[in-house]
């Protein structure tokens, strides 16, 4: 039996282990391209932070998810769910650089309070024209968090794991294109679809929390 590292959970090692060995083409099939794609060879680098923690309130304690929701009067996906994140700075080191960056931008995450285990496979997204760098990450020290800019970040959102396991959560969007991509359903948080629901059903895998669920439920989002 492997020992869990000093102060991280027992979940967290047997998730970076799944994490060395993702696959990037298998990731990208969790992505619903419901718009017209763009090239992939022209792909602008962005990053996101999936950070996790240890949540105690849990009544079996395990991991939950920060999370944070767009502004609504945003240009391009307003009011989604979505992890912090965003498009690389020319002074950004790397794709760890621009998620603690934005995290920190966007909510407040201060960087010393986070344990970077792993970055994913770049996932390409047609719609948008971006390759996004999952960043996966240990909050060791859990502190208050707030939308930094209204104009930006309506509300922060820390997800327990278990209840994205749910299968009462879990459903299916379907687009105008006749494509379908994962969804989830929690209450006090609005509709979780397109690639945040993506990354994060390839979370529940890679973590082995996952539970049989009805692919077959469909959910309704409003504006498509």
């Amino acid at each position: 039996m492997t020992a869990k590292a000093p102060g991280r959970p027992g979940w967290w090692a047997p998730l970076l282990r799944a994490a060395e060995s993702a696959e990037g083409p298998a990731a990208e099939r969790v992505i619903a391209d419901h718009l017209l794609p763009h090239d992939r060879e022209s792909a602008r680098s962005a990053s996101v932070l999936v950070l996790l923690k240890e949540d105690a309130a849990l009544e079996e304690p395990g991991p939950s998810v920060l999370l944070q929701q767009r502004a609504a009067t945003l240009r391009h996906h307003p009011g989604e769910v979505a992890f912090p994140g965003g498009a690389a700075d020319p002074g950004d080191a790397d794709a760890v650089a621009t998620a603690l960056r934005e995290a920190a931008e966007e909510l407040a995450v201060d960087p010393g309070t986070v344990a970077v285990g792993a970055t994913l496979p770049p996932l390409w997204i047609p719609v948008s024209g971006f390759a996004v760098t999952p960043v996966l990450a240990f909050w060791s020290r859990p502190h208050t968090v707030a939308p930094q800019a209204e104009s930006e970040v309506a509300a922060a959102h820390q997800v327990p794991l278990p209840l994205l396991a749910d299968p009462d959560s879990r459903g299916t969007v379907r687009y105008p294109s006749g494509r379908s991509g994962p969804c989830f359903e929690v209450a006090g948080v609005p509709l979780i679809w397109g690639f945040t629901a993506g990354v994060l059903s390839w979370l529940l895998d890679l973590g082995g929390w996952s539970r049989p669920w009805d692919a077959d439920r469909t959910m309704t989002l409003e504006g498509l």
